[in-house]
């Protein structure tokens, strides 16, 4: 009875335990509900404020477009203006065949001479009466200008603009230079389509209303105040809005459009040009575009975000009793696993994510310290170290052996090895500074695909070894398949950094690695430039093959007297290395082994040697080298001509030649 009131009471007990939690979970349910609709709002608020802001850069590029075309076009206007001055026949048909020449450029249509008598010379030289019609006298007086909208005395058809500079002769106003900007062309200019075509232009004169360009009624030059009454919405004063369009305000208003029964949106804004005013409409579902799309998914997220919030609850409700610790803590794992892969997957592109998964994977296991080994034939090449509290740092180990043991062992199948106690820790991984520790793992990370082994990962001070070890062969496949990864890559960039010829490292990677020369050795560099001489006269005498085995045997002879990984081939028959520090007469002393050397095959080679203690310039100091070796080249040649400097059938019978700075 006593077991049962026990079992009750605990049952109870859960019970209110669960209830609060339930009640909790409604409880930031509703809150996380709250807080996404909210959220929602502001974002919805935040991105009209954006289509809004765009409506404005859309007329402001506009404006910039047409005032830049003034510009221009003024800017060549007054070019001709210099030019016609030069003239003493305005009629001149050579003067006029080159003003015809400028047909059609920037804003203008074509540019016309108005003179004193008010006549105006138009194309051709053609003289044209405008009295009553345009004044010399009145346009001489605003001297550079732009006119409002105005007839074409060509056309009394269509509408254009004058843009007038004047022609100075002797400091007289000898005539008005004007180019005519047709309007009905200036709509299509430079293809001006707001909103990708979707929305309206307008350029509106403030004297008189009167419209320059109207892209929504094309054909049409009508005036803004004929327009008549237009229903806006609720908020707008259409009457106001209007006058500040007159004064130079800078504004929108809301309006229905009588063409297509939606709402538009007009803003408008001043320009630098006259009195001028820019406008554009765009409908409101065009302008809202973005934030319609933007509010409608937010919605449709909330929605979900509501059902999957319901359905949990209900989840939670039935199942929440049946939820352990041990299913918990497998969802953990599982993630870590999947953080930990993540990182790994482009490692060996992103030198921080190999570190920063290695951390994660000591904080996950609570372990004290891990250690991951790269391995390639039996040397540790990388070593990257982990322990509670630091950063993972990379160590480069200078030919440490791989643990023979443990090697052998994995050989065998081993998938995991397991050490306690200082003693055999300190004799497996006598280098890993773990002796404090009692406890240490090694798994060996293998490609899977061939089971080729890359490394080992140790891991000491981990509480619970054994429930841990699925996860940590998990992560050491991952680690695998960063290895190949990380092996490949190397390989391809090894691949295309050598000369296919000789070996020897190439132009490409030559570029690369001069920073990190510098960078390394300014305190003290040798650089020896290196050129194979006969290399030409060998090619075209007795052929490319013998110049090519000429040039393997003088690379590989370079190999072997210079100690030093700095060495390329940078072109046909020259080659370039860099000894660490400035030791010029060790230099000195290689090269005349090296010519001895290339002696026994009857080869000869022009060496240049410079050495500095504080570089400066690198390319400088390759530059001295590269001089000197020229100047020894140009002494091997004056003494024999180059059919003599070919090698012979007897190794040895010539003398070889070196520079000897």
């Amino acid at each position: 009875m006593r077991f049962f009131k026990r079992q009750l009471t605990a049952k109870r007990r859960d019970e209110i335990h669960w209830g609060r939690s339930l009640a909790a979970t409604a409880c930031m349910i509703g809150a996380i509900l709250l807080a996404s609709f909210v959220l929602m709002r502001s974002i919805t608020a935040m991105e009209r404020a954006q289509c809004l802001d765009r409506l404005h850069a859309e007329a402001a590029g506009i404006a910039e477009y047409i005032e830049r075309g003034v510009v221009n076009d003024r800017e060549q206007l007054q070019v001709l203006a210099a030019v016609i001055a030069e003239f003493s026949d305005f009629a001149s048909p050579r003067l006029w065949q080159l003003l015809d020449s400028f047909d059609s450029i920037g804003l203008m249509s074509r540019v016309e001479l108005l003179l004193p008598d008010d006549t105006v010379l138009t194309a051709g030289g053609k003289r044209v009466d405008v009295q009553g019609r345009l004044s010399f006298q009145t346009e001489a007086a605003q001297s550079v200008h732009i006119t409002d909208r105005d007839v074409d005395i060509l056309d009394p058809e269509a509408y254009v603009l004058r843009h007038y500079v004047p022609v100075v002769r002797s400091g007289r106003t000898a005539a008005m230079l004007y180019g005519v900007v047709v309007i009905k062309d200036l709509q299509v200019v430079g293809g001006i389509t707001p909103y990708g075509g979707k929305g309206a232009m307008y350029l509106i004169d403030a004297h008189s209303g009167d419209f320059l360009i109207d892209t929504w009624h094309p054909g049409r030059m009508g005036n803004i105040w004929n327009l008549g009454y237009r229903e806006t919405a609720p908020g707008y004063d259409a009457q106001a809005l209007m006058q500040q369009m007159m004064d130079g305000k800078v504004n929108h208003i809301l309006f229905v459009s009588r063409t297509i029964g939606d709402y538009m949106y007009l803003h408008f804004q001043p320009m630098r040009i006259n009195e001028w005013r820019i406008a554009i409409s765009v409908p409101q579902s065009v302008v809202f575009a973005t934030s319609d799309t933007i509010e409608r998914r937010l919605n449709y997220f909330f929605a979900f975000e509501l059902l999957c919030f319901a359905l949990f609850f209900v989840w939670m409700m039935r199942d929440v009793r049946r939820v352990t610790a041990e299913k918990q803590r497998r969802l953990d794992t599982i993630q870590h696993i999947n953080e930990i892969e993540q990182l790994l997957f482009n490692a060996h592109e992103k030198t921080e994510n190999l570190p920063a998964a290695i951390e994660k994977l000591g904080g996950w296991l609570q372990a004290s310290g891990i250690v991951f080994f790269i391995i390639e034939k039996r040397r540790i090449l990388r070593q990257f170290r982990w322990e509670n509290g630091r950063m993972a740092v990379e160590m480069r180990p200078r030919r440490i052996e791989a643990p023979a043991f443990l090697l052998q062992r994995f050989a065998d199948g081993l998938d995991w090895y397991q050490a306690s106690g200082a003693a055999q820790i300190e004799a497996v991984l006598p280098y890993t500074k773990f002796k404090a520790q009692r406890s240490l793992i090694v798994v060996p990370v293998r490609d899977l695909s061939n089971g080729c082994l890359y490394g080992m990962l140790a891991v000491t001070g981990m509480p619970g070894a054994a429930p841990q070890q699925t996860f940590i062969k998990a992560v050491s496949f991952s680690l695998g398949r960063f290895c190949r990864n990380l092996k490949n890559r190397e390989d391809l960039q090894e691949q295309g950094d050598r000369d296919t010829l000789t070996g020897l490292l190439n132009r490409n990677r030559y570029e690369r690695d001069l920073p990190e020369i510098y960078a390394k050795y300014r305190s003290g560099l040798t650089c020896v430039y290196i050129d194979a001489n006969g290399l030409r006269e060998l090619n075209n005498t007795l052929g490319h093959e013998l110049g090519d085995r000429m040039l393997r045997t003088v690379a590989a002879a370079i190999s072997a007297e210079f100690a030093t990984e700095y060495i390329y081939r940078i072109g046909g028959d020259e080659f370039v290395l860099f000894l660490a520090g400035a030791h010029p007469d060790q230099a000195q002393q290689s090269c005349l082994q090296l010519s001895k050397a290339l002696l026994a095959h009857d080869y000869h080679v022009s060496a240049g040697i410079e050495s500095s203690t504080a570089v400066t310039s690198i390319s400088a100091l390759i530059k001295q080298a590269e001089q000197k070796m020229y100047a020894q080249k140009r002494s091997f040649y004056a003494v024999r001509d180059r059919r003599r400097s070919l090698p012979q059938a007897d190794a040895g019978q010539q003398d070889s030649k070196v520079c000897l700075p």
